[in-house]
This record gives structure tokens, sequence and C-alpha cells, in this order.
């Protein structure tokens, strides 16, 4: 119960100290007498393809990472270039993002329920939710006595069910509470602008030190906790291949808990393996073992090859990122980075030995957090009709 109402209150501090004027027009249930069954038609939509393919719930979270870093949580990322214009999704750290069609699924659905009412931006914060809530849940409760390993959405202890009880129904057709792993305030509008040259400028490198790190973070008003939390997202579907020009150093947006699950491409971390200084060296801060398994997966100029950031967890929702990062075995030098500053290193330390649970509360309230993140509200922006275009 002491777990359930910090959540409460952490939330609402939330929404005091995130962009005040915006984040009080957002709240739990925007949609309840608009369109009461908006929240199930994401759920469903994102549940259909989860069902065929469960490496997408890491694609929908990077979708959301990617679309609020830029401009806010404004669904400028979905917007496509025109010919006087080249749009955030066709900038660099954004070619490889996936995941789209399910929002499109989302947004045809909800159109047709409810034309007009609900923003391609809220579909994009629900779905990223949904999308991790959906993931089968690793938790670990040890003693001296014994540890308990629980693998899936089934909560046996009271701490998790008072944490994963800290998201309510919210209007007829809504899910069940104990479905999310944290409420998802609503009211967003869709941006009219999309700019590749503000996706290159606002999304950190995956080489930024944590100086850099913390200064990007600080920059959309988080801290460098919701860094140690939220670091490290480039993650793709397995068996995906994207043909990137032989880009050989890309952007990618990190959030580091977020990466609990998910894949990522050989490119995004060649330079660790093979040409860190460029002087054909390795990145010495990467353990030298690990540094030659992931040379055996991955040759220089590989293009398609995908390794899974957490081995063996990649479609599994836990902390052993941590224990990996504790170990030198980050797959990016920005997990590293999480090392050299006092905060950061301390809670990445600090998930050693504690249960993921109280990570699952933590990760609930930074992704509330930065969903807060340069929000449209009231009259500003619009409600697309297609997530892809503005309208006429």
């Amino acid at each position: 119960m002491r777990l359930f109402l910090r959540f409460l209150f952490e939330l609402a501090l939330v929404l005091f100290l995130v962009d005040p004027a915006n984040a009080q027009a957002l709240k739990v249930g925007f949609y309840k007498n608009s369109c009461p069954y908006a929240e199930t038609i994401v759920r469903k939509t994102v549940a259909s393809y989860f069902s065929q393919d469960p490496t997408v719930s890491g694609p929908l979270l990077r979708l959301h990472f990617h679309d609020c870093f830029v401009r806010g949580c404004d669904g400028s990322v979905l917007l496509n270039s025109t010919k006087t214009n080249l749009a955030e999704k066709d900038a660099m750290p954004n070619q490889s993002l996936d995941g789209l069609y399910v929002i499109d699924a989302a947004k045809e659905a909800l159109e047709k329920a409810c034309p007009g009412i609900v923003s391609c931006a809220d579909i994009v914060a629900l779905a990223a939710r949904d999308a991790v809530s959906l993931v089968p849940l690793k938790l670990f409760f040890c003693s001296r006595i014994a540890c308990f390993h629980v693998l899936g959405l089934v909560i046996l202890t009271e701490i998790v069910l008072a944490l994963v009880q800290a998201t309510r129904s919210v209007g007829k057709g809504s899910w069940m509470a104990s479905s999310n792993l944290w409420e998802v305030p609503t009211g967003r509008r869709d941006g009219l602008v999309s700019m590749a040259s503000e996706a290159l400028a606002n999304l950190p490198s995956p080489y930024a030190e944590i100086t850099q790190l913390k200064a990007s973070f600080a920059a959309k008003g988080l801290s460098a906790k919701d860094l140690a939390i939220l670091s490290g997202i480039e993650c793709v579907r397995k068996g995906s291949s994207w043909m990137v020009n032989k880009i050989r150093f890309l952007f990618f947006f990190f959030l580091s808990g977020a990466h609990a699950i998910g894949n990522s491409h050989c490119y995004s971390f060649e330079r660790r393996l093979y040409n860190f200084t460029g002087k054909g060296d390795a990145d010495p801060t990467l353990d030298p073992n690990y540094a030659i398994k992931l040379r055996s997966q991955c040759k220089p100029g590989d293009e398609t090859t995908t390794v899974e950031i957490v081995p063996g967890s990649s479609t599994t929702f836990d902390t052993k990122y941590y224990k990996l990062v504790v170990r030198r075995r980050g797959l990016f030098h920005s997990d590293e980075a999480l090392l050299r500053d006092k905060e950061t290193r301390d809670y990445v330390y600090s998930r050693l030995d504690s249960p993921n649970s109280s990570f699952f509360f933590d990760f609930g309230v930074s992704m509330v957090k930065m969903g807060q993140i340069g929000v449209l509200t009231g009259k500003a922006g619009e409600i697309r009709k297609q997530c892809a275009l503005v309208n006429s």
C-alpha cells in the first residue's frame, strides 16, 4: 500500500513540476466521455500485433522516446516528409524506427469509433505503455533462505500487486487496472511541424559521455535518475533489416532501463568493436571477452544482423541490463557512461539487489514524466485524421 501511495504522490509531483500549464491539461481518463473505448481500442490493437510478434514492444517504446525528445510528445515523428521538407522520420536517427503500422492501425480503428477525437500523440504514448505491459515481467525476491523467480504477468506478492494496481480503470470499456504498469495522462494534441534537422539536434548519440547525456536530459526536464532509469533503447525486431547507406555513426535515442527489452543492429555499436578512436581499436571500457563474442556475431560493415541487448532476455522486462552495465557488458558506450556519474552509478548498483518490482515502479514514474515533455493541449495543434499527414 505504501508503494501505491508513493506512486500517486510522485505522479502528482510530476504533473506539477513538468510544464505545469500543459501537464494540468492532461489527465488520466481524458477520453472517458468523448471516446470511452479509446484506451481499449489501442490496447487491443497493440495486443493483436504483439501476439504475432512479441518483439514489436521495443520499437513502440522507442517510438515514444523519439517523439518526445524532439518538439515534445506531439506525434511529429509520425509525419511524412514533403517536397519542401525532410521530416523527423527520415532523419538518420529515425531511419530504423519501426512499429508505425501499429499506430496507424490503432488510429484507423479510433477514427471509426470516435472520429476526430483521439490524437496520434496520445496513441503513441498509450501504445508504448501497452507494449511494455504485455511483455512478460521477471520478478526476483531473494533472501538468505530462498530466491523465487516468477516469469509472466502473474503477480504473487502484495507489493507488486500494489504497483500494478496503481493503474486504475478509466471509464467503461477500459482494461482492468492490473493489466497496465503505469497510468498514461492523456489529452495531447498533434503538432503541425516535423523537421529532420531537429531530430539530429535533439537525439543523444550512443557514444555520448555522461555529461552530454545529463545535459540532454536536463534540457527536457528529466533528472539524472530518469537518465539511469530510462537510458538506452536501440531496439529492433528480430529478423528485421535496414540498409542505411552504410552509415557508421548513427545517433539514436537512449532511455537506460528501457534496455530491459529489445535488440540492436550491429552497426549501432560497431565502432566500439573495431574502430573506437579511429585507430582500429576497441573501446577499452567494454569487457574484452564480451567484445570477442560480439565480434563473432558482428563483422565489419554488417548492416543486417541484430543481437539481443540483454542476452536471453530480449522479450522480457527485468533488470538484468544493470547487471551487464556493472560487468561492463552494456552494448553501447552510453551504457558504460552511467558508471561515471555518482547519481547514475548509485542507481545502477541499487538495482543489483533490489526486487524488479521497485524498478517497474521507477520506470512507470519516469515514463509519465517523459510523456509530459512539450505537450500541446487545448486549442494548440490539431487532431490528425491520419497520423502521417497534417489535416488539409
